[in-house]
């Protein structure tokens, strides 16, 4: 019997296990060295605000994978020996395959800082990162102040965690604005204002220089850069970004660059090994995507793209339109399509901001066909399967904002916005 071997139990290995299951009785074993069993990540958060309880993450309960014949271990792959298909695990065993699939998902990134290893210094990405805030951050006696670095979605995340248990946060970003890499200005400074109007000390144009310790090797306090200020500190919060988890590859045959690099059909440069989810780095980008995806539901998709390829119906992976989701403390994001922070050539942004300052959306749409071509909605719920539609539809922007009702997906008592961003996109076209 084919023996199917999947490196890692996070989204994109179990959509693939669930998925070969579904289709064959082909022996599968999924290695993880994190936790026994899959959970949800991008839920983490909410175990520490005290909405859930971990085991709430689990999806799956403890018989499903008996059950279904996926076999579980638990252990840390150390190398891969691609020519006797053997791999050698730290813990000393070692695990034969007929097909493997690499889904090691990422790691939080670092930059060599200085004390950048202390006791106290940590990003959010893993189970042990989650019990390790319980550690250094469990309430604002022993955490009577936290630093966060990296402005991107885990890091207003962890601010958001440590602000629900009144652990003052000062929060360092290093752009001019927060995500500005990623959003419009108008939106930016949208977020900077509600960032502090959370209690969060913002410091915009911010990077660190260090982090010092104390005399039992733990984290005491900070220093900008640019200005050479210590702040003190009891935690410090790295989320400057997730790179592919891929060490142990790196001095085997099978190619990388920052990640492993697949094909459309997401295979190695090695035949029989595949790799999925966030680890994977497309040969050649699709569309406008990155090359890497660090998001979850395009692992999903590449497990079960994958599936139907080890299950004899080879299948290219085609993830569609682009599409995410967010919370900013109170503030929910979307975006549907491609909005650009700065329009590209023969392109153009339609902004509406609410004027209590917590609702807006941008449209990047083609000047000259007037093809929409993306939205970001910030505060305003609106259904991803209607803008795929209008997307492959190639429709027209004032189609779109005419149209604009259809799409909404708020909540019946909530209030509606689409006669006053209708009003506003016939003025701007009046004034251009």
């Amino acid at each position: 019997m084919e023996h199917i071997v999947i490196i890692g139990n996070g989204i994109s290995g179990v959509t693939a296990a669930r998925h070969i299951r579904k289709l064959s009785d082909k022996k599968i074993t999924i290695i993880s060295s994190e936790t026994e069993h899959f959970f949800s990540r991008t839920a983490l958060m909410y175990v520490y605000m005290g909405h859930m309880k971990f085991e709430h993450l689990k999806p799956y309960e403890y018989w499903f994978w008996k059950k279904n014949r996926i076999e579980l271990q638990q252990g840390f792959v150390k190398t891969i020996d691609v020519k006797s298909k053997t791999l050698h695990f730290t813990e000393g065993f070692t695990m034969t395959y007929d097909k493997l699939v690499i889904a090691t998902g990422s790691k939080p990134n670092k930059f060599g800082w200085k004390g950048e290893d202390l006791n106290g210094v940590q990003g959010l990405y893993s189970k042990q990162d989650l019990e390790n805030l319980e550690i250094y951050a469990p309430n604002n006696k022993t955490c009577r102040h936290a630093v966060i670095v990296g402005g991107g979605l885990i890091g207003i995340e962890l601010a958001e965690m440590l602000n629900s248990r009144n652990i003052p946060v000062t929060f360092l970003v290093r752009e001019s604005s927060f995500w500005n890499g990623v959003l419009p200005q108008g939106e930016s400074e949208m977020l900077n204002k509600h960032i502090k109007n959370h209690h969060i000390d913002l410091r915009l144009s911010s990077n660190l220089k260090e982090i010092i310790s104390d005399q039992n090797g733990k984290v005491k306090s900070i220093i900008i850069q640019e200005t050479g200020e210590e702040i003190s500190c009891d935690f410090v919060g790295l989320t400057t970004g997730v790179s592919p988890n891929i060490d142990f590859i790196k001095e085997s045959e099978i190619e990388t660059k920052k990640g492993v690099l697949v094909n459309r059909f997401l295979e190695t440069s090695i035949p029989d090994i595949y790799a999925i989810g966030d680890c994977a780095e497309q040969r050649e980008a699709i569309g406008n995507r990155p090359v890497i995806e660090a998001v979850w539901y395009t692992g999903r998709m590449m497990g079960e793209t994958l599936a139907q390829t080890l299950c004899g119906n080879k299948l290219e992976y085609k993830p569609g339109h682009w599409f995410n989701s967010a919370k900013f403390f109170d503030i929910e994001y979307q975006t549907y399509g491609w909005v650009f922070p700065e329009p590209k050539e023969n392109h153009a942004h339609f902004h509406w901001i609410h004027q209590d300052d917590s609702k807006c959306i941008t449209m990047e749409y083609n000047t000259i066909t007037n093809e929409f071509l993306g939205i970001n909605t910030f505060g305003i719920r609106m259904r991803h399967e209607v803008f795929d539609t209008w997307l492959s539809e190639k429709q027209t922007i004032d189609y779109v904002i005419s149209h604009l009702e259809a799409a909404n997906f708020d909540p019946e008592f909530y209030k509606h916005f689409e006669k006053d961003i209708q009003a506003s996109f016939k003025n701007t076209l009046q004034t251009i």
